[in-house]
C-alpha cells in the first residue's frame, strides 16, 4: 500500500510539474511575446522603445509586459515617470530562445503545417484548417 502512495506522489508531481512547463510555453506562444523578449534580450527597454520598434500599440505591448512579468520571464524598475523592462534571467531565456531555433531547424516546415497550431490550424485562425474543410466539405451550405 505504501508502494502505491509513493508511486502516487510522484505521478502528481510530475503531472503537475508538465503542467507549470505548459504554463512556461504558454508565455512563449505569442510572436508578439517572443519578440519583446527577443527585443529584452539585447538589453533595457521602456514600452515607447518596445512600440516604436515593433510597430504594436502601447495597451498591447503593455498588456504582453504583464503576462510576461506574470510569467516570471521580465521585470520592471521605475526610471522617472517610465518603468524599464528587463529579462529575469536572461542566460536562460536566451537558451531557450536559442534551443527552439535549434529545434524548428531540424523539423523544418512541421510545425508550421501541423492542423491544429500551425500557420493555417484553426486554433490560431478560426479561417484555418478546420474551417475550410467543413465550407468544403460535400453537403456544405454555400
Amino acid at each position: 500500500m505504501a508502494m502505491t502512495e509513493v508511486t502516487g506522489d510522484v505521478a502528481a508531481r510530475e503531472s503537475e510539474a508538465m503542467v507549470v512547463a505548459a504554463c512556461l510555453f504558454h508565455g512563449f506562444s505569442d510572436p508578439s511575446r517572443l519578440a519583446i523578449l527577443q527585443h529584452l534580450a539585447l538589453g533595457e527597454h521602456r514600452v515607447v522603445d518596445l512600440t516604436g520598434h515593433l510597430g504594436l500599440a502601447q495597451s498591447t505591448v503593455s498588456k504582453h509586459l504583464a503576462c510576461l512579468r506574470d510569467c516570471g520571464l521580465v521585470e520592471s524598475r521605475p526610471q522617472g515617470r517610465a518603468s524599464v523592462f528587463s529579462l529575469t534571467h536572461p542566460e536562460a531565456t536566451l537558451a531557450v530562445l536559442a534551443s527552439a531555433e535549434k529545434l524548428l531547424a531540424l523539423t523544418g516546415d512541421a510545425v508550421a503545417l501541423c492542423p491544429v497550431y500551425g500557420v493555417d490550424g484553426s486554433a490560431v485562425h478560426p479561417t484555418g484548417a478546420a474551417a475550410q474543410a467543413a465550407t468544403t466539405a460535400p453537403g456544405a451550405a454555400s
